[in-house]
């Protein structure tokens, strides 16, 4: 199959790009470029620099190229930036996904994954969050990858499009250092920021109701992440028409905010006392994914601890 991946040139988009190629399976990359980088692109892979909003370059692209599979990554995805322009992340995230929708099922195209969140499950009272827990998003972003899924299962029955909804937790690492995350807005990058800088690492809340007392997450390497979308892509490329699947992407291991940390520090021999600042609102105690239902349906399961992450993050952070 030919698989267009929009967002390709993002930082989690290049990787599942380049899993993709490693698979045998051909790739063409749909970016914008707003936080893409051209040059994450691997060499013989077509870059087509447009937004999911310009209906008539995706009908060109899509119909120029026998695009089979669609693997969409473009995305508006802070959450407290959704909370100030609302308009705007629906606008793109949702308005974008119906474009890009009615393109592809107009082309053809005869399978789709949808690049989801754990944002759409809120704050769950859980242990393990399974797909079947509750979806109370508490963000605009949340709300609008929640809508996502729905358009995209409704299409799918609608017209017979094989589709995959992917809910990921927190993403980390790199598979190569020219690949690394550049954005500043996940934790170990905004730890290892201030670390550079000799400033302390902040955590935000240390009265939570958790082993340590600050958030727990569930963390999987970038690279983990990508092969999953071969997985399903190679999954979806052999399924019955209307196939819907809706899958977590997680280790499912608990990790606190101190301890990942505690692990940045080790890893880099940076050890800057963090400092403890107020809860932000609506983070929850703990979010940590079941990855049950993956491992049933693709045979998947991730294979990198917190320390890869951590370590191949900062390979590819301007330290040096």
């Amino acid at each position: 199959m030919t698989w267009l991946i929009t967002g390709g040139a993002g930082y989690i988009g290049a990787h599942v790009v380049h899993a993709l190629r490693a698979a045998g399976e051909q790739a063409l990359v749909y970016d914008d470029l707003s936080t893409g980088i051209a040059g994450r692109v691997p060499s013989g892979v077509e870059l087509v620099v447009g937004s999911t909003l310009d209906r008539a370059l995706l009908e060109r692209t899509l119909a120029g190229r026998s695009v089979t599979g669609v693997i969409h990554l473009a995305a508006k995805k802070q959450v407290g930036e959704s909370v100030a322009r609302p308009l705007h992340y629906y606008r793109e995230n949702v308005e974008g996904l119906r474009v890009l929708l009615d393109a592809v099922t107009e082309a053809g195209v005869r399978a789709f994954v949808f690049s989801s969140s754990a944002a759409v499950y809120g704050m769950p009272d859980v242990e393990l969050v399974t797909e079947d827990t509750p979806c109370l998003p508490v963000s605009p972003y949340g709300e609008t990858k929640l809508a996502g899924e729905w358009l995209v299962r409704a299409t799918g029955r609608a017209t017979g499009l094989a589709t995959a909804s992917l809910r990921y937790f927190n993403v980390a690492g790199a598979a190569s250092p020219a690949l690394a995350d550049t954005g500043v807005y996940n934790i170990v990058p905004m730890v290892l920021e201030r670390l550079t800088a000799g400033d302390a690492p902040r955590i935000f809340g240390a009265d939570y109701p958790t082993p340590d007392g600050t958030c727990v997450r569930d963390y999987i390497h970038v690279a983990d992440l990508a092969e999953a979308h071969v997985a399903i892509a190679q999954r979806l490329a052999g399924a019955a028409p209307g196939t819907d699947l809706t899958l977590n992407i997680g280790r499912g291991v608990g990790v606190s905010v101190r301890e990942m940390i505690d692990t940045i520090a080790r890893e880099t021999g940076l050890d800057v006392p963090a400092t403890v600042h107020d809860r932000r609102p609506g983070d929850p105690p703990r979010v940590v994914a079941s990855a049950d239902r993956i491992a049933a349906e693709l045979g998947w399961s991730a294979k990198r601890d917190v320390a890869e992450m951590v370590s191949s993050a900062w390979a590819g952070w301007p330290h040096t």
